[in-house]
């Protein structure tokens, strides 16, 4: 199979769906002449000229409306922003209007959006630039919300994303475009609200899902190698609609649970895996759910505490061996 990156996977994705479906067009800063700010957009504008791919000023609520008013009228936006932390100025549309609006019509206006762009932190951007929004967003009814971790996971999931007809939410970790991995050849989708078990294993479940998988495969690798102790990694992959019948399953094969997320702890999404665990397999439980989160002040822009900040490979595996009664 043809190895990609993960922007590359993503580039793929809009193209493929841009030539299947001509009411499809992209929109941001810099999407075009310069290609996108990460270069996901390359060469879009070549292809599909300056109607389909188009260059917006620095006003995120403006083009996030626009492209709102564009998916109530039938087409089918992809709104970049150029990282999500801009994303807040546009707050507004995001949840007030492309949210609410099938609900409010009554089912009558249907809003086929997408919201994408690079989110979380990467390497020493400040406090601003660096946050992970996940629970913010899945928190508002009517959207859905997708962080892919791997490339074949962005391209599959973004080709779901634009065909769906509700406004979905595409996060992608800043960290993870030079990421590397196998892609089929021709076409494939991956279904929005289906997690996948990236390691299987026996002695304890960790959830996680975009830049946090790779923390917990490394972490399940250590623990497996040092520790005797088999971890299960079950990525996420979408956090609204969540995929309950696979968590839950794993839970109640390890029964013990460790959940990464980069984002807060205080309502995070992990606390939602939590309440769904003790809702549900609380008898399955031979320990308490331990939470492995970023820290809970705003990100450092030192180097040192940026990565003090961020969810560790010691830190899952601290939280692993509590789990199973190790230390």
């Amino acid at each position: 199979m043809p190895v990609l990156t993960y922007r590359d996977a993503l580039n793929h994705a809009l193209r493929e769906e841009m030539e299947r479906d001509p009411d499809v067009f992209l929109m941001g800063e810099e999407v075009g002449v310069y290609q996108g700010a990460y270069k996901v957009s390359r060469g879009l504008l070549q292809q599909f000229g300056d109607r389909r791919v188009i260059d917006t000023p620095i006003a995120e609520l403006g083009f996030a409306g626009i492209g709102v008013g564009a998916a109530m009228v039938g087409l089918r936006p992809v709104i970049e922003f150029m990282t999500w932390n801009f994303a807040l100025l546009a707050i507004d549309e995001v949840v007030n209007s492309a949210a609410k609006m099938l609900y409010m019509s009554g089912g009558q206006i249907p809003i086929p959006i997408v919201f994408r762009g690079p989110g979380g932190a990467a390497l020493q951007l400040g406090a601003q630039h660096s946050q992970a929004f996940e629970s913010w967003l899945a928190n508002v009814p009517g959207l859905k919300v997708v962080a892919p971790a791997t490339p074949y996971d962005a391209k599959g999931l973004l080709k779901s994303a634009i065909r769906d007809d509700n406004p979905v939410i595409f996060l992608e970790g800043e960290m993870l475009y030079n990421n590397k991995g196998e892609i089929p050849e021709g076409e494939y989708t991956v279904p929005l609200g289906l997690a996948d078990v990236k390691r299987a294993g026996t002695d304890v479940t960790i959830v996680c899902h975009s830049k946090t998988v790779a923390t917990a495969e490394k972490a399940a690798r250590q623990l497996a190698g040092e520790h005797g102790l088999e971890a299960e990694v079950v990525d996420l992959r979408t956090i609204r609609p969540l995929d309950t019948e696979t968590l839950l399953a794993s839970v109640r094969k390890t029964n013990r649970c460790v959940i990464v997320e980069e984002g807060w702890p205080f309502c995070g999404v992990g606390a939602q895996v939590v309440d769904e665990i003790q809702r549900h397999a609380f008898d399955d439980l031979d320990a308490p759910v331990e939470r492995v989160t970023g820290a809970d002040v705003p990100m450092p822009y030192n180097k040192l505490l940026e990565r003090a900040a961020k969810p560790s490979v010691d830190a899952v595996i601290g939280a692993a061996r509590r789990a199973a009664y190790v230390d």
